[in-house]
């Protein structure tokens, strides 16, 4: 192998939780993987230890001026017994790019991939088999360098997670509520908003909170600037089945490039259906609606992965969509990318990387 990591393994094991009673993001496994970067060895002293909390500095640059990045991707078990991860390549290449806007010095697109699988293979035995479930993977670099001053770090860690999860919306696949956000701006051309960085996320948290209140699950993010152009749907892509077309935001450095939105463009032209990313506006959005074009609203991302929208409220207006009822498009990309995922369909795509255990 061309990386090989240092493990040590925990003499404390966590019971492992309940499937049936999985939430998402709350419980973590046994080990973490690792690894350090300086100016004078690069990355380096890559290695799985007991998952634990680490010391930080208080003068942290992470601490003071949010230079830091997050990915996250799935591994499932197939009913063969495979554990499999689903393009982490692209989670590598989105991460390169992340990395170049905040300046943290690029990291190895195998390294990343193979650091996944090593900490992966060491807690296996964590994926849950239930269906719905899964094993969440948060690989993430922050600047761990202790000065005060407006520069790029000069030292960081890597490091990856692993956390057992249920389905991300309790309600599974039943449609949610939305609330079109037209007062705060998530992102505006020229900032961050393709980033996977935590600062994407605290400047939405505003919103959310206000849409919570309100009785909605999330946000529709509009256009930072005219504020009449959809975008993405709080964590995730948003697409929109209209007529014969099914629509979603252009990648002009607005919203994030998702990994299931790919997956998604990519399966909805293998079955010759029409896809456009460009952009729309939300009074087209309910002005199809009015007409009777707008079949589908449904959102795309690695948590969720497919979430449709069955409520959208804008300006007080609010209009239901495919009568609340989740749609027959947003079913049949759901059963084939967790299909493809879980080793079921045929994956002609070849998405998905078995992690070989040992």
């Amino acid at each position: 192998m061309k990386y090989e990591f240092k493990t040590t393994k925990t003499l404390n094991p966590k019971e492992k939780p309940n499937p049936d009673t999985l939430e998402f993001g709350t419980t973590f496994t046994d080990h973490m993987f690792i690894m350090n970067y300086t100016e004078d060895k690069g990355w380096h002293d890559g290695r799985i230890v007991p998952y634990a909390p680490i010391t930080l500095d208080p003068a942290a640059a992470v601490l003071h001026y949010a230079q830091e990045m997050f990915e996250g991707l799935k591994a499932y078990k197939s009913r063969e017994g495979k554990v499999l991860l689903f393009r982490p390549d692209k989670n590598a290449q989105r991460t390169t790019r992340t990395n170049d806007r905040i300046c943290i010095p690029a990291i190895d697109e195998e390294l990343f991939v193979e650091a996944i699988k090593a900490v992966v293979r060491v807690d296996a035995d964590w994926i849950p088999a239930k269906e719905g479930t899964s094993l969440y993977i948060r690989p993430f670099i922050f600047a761990s360098e202790p000065f005060l001053g407006v520069r790029p770090a000069k030292e960081y860690l890597f490091m990856v997670i692993l956390s057992p999860v249920g389905p991300y919306y309790k309600g599974g696949l039943s449609p949610t509520k939305i609330f079109v956000e037209d007062e705060y701006v998530r992102a505006a051309f020229g900032g961050t908003g393709y980033s996977k960085i935590g600062g994407n996320y605290a400047a939405g948290l505003k919103s959310q909170e206000k849409a919570h209140k309100k009785g909605f699950a999330q946000v529709l993010w509009l256009d930072g600037i005219e504020r009449k152009y959809v975008e993405e749907i709080g964590t995730s892509n948003a697409f929109f089945a209209i007529g014969d077309e099914v629509i979603t935001a252009p990648l002009e450095g607005t919203i994030l490039p998702g990994i299931t939105r790919d997956s998604v463009i990519h399966l909805l032209r293998d079955w010759g259906i029409k896809v456009s990313e460009r952009k729309l506006t939300i009074e087209d959005v309910y002005k199809a609606n009015e007409e009777g074009r707008l079949s589908e609203v449904f959102a795309t991302g690695t948590a969720a992965v497919i979430s449709p929208v069955g409520e959208l409220c804008w300006k007080d207006e609010k209009i239901v969509i495919n009568e609340n009822k989740i749609g027959t498009l947003s079913q049949k990309l759901y059963d084939v990318l967790s299909g493809i995922q879980l080793g079921k369909v045929e994956d002609k795509f070849g998405w998905t990387v078995e992690v070989e255990l040992q």
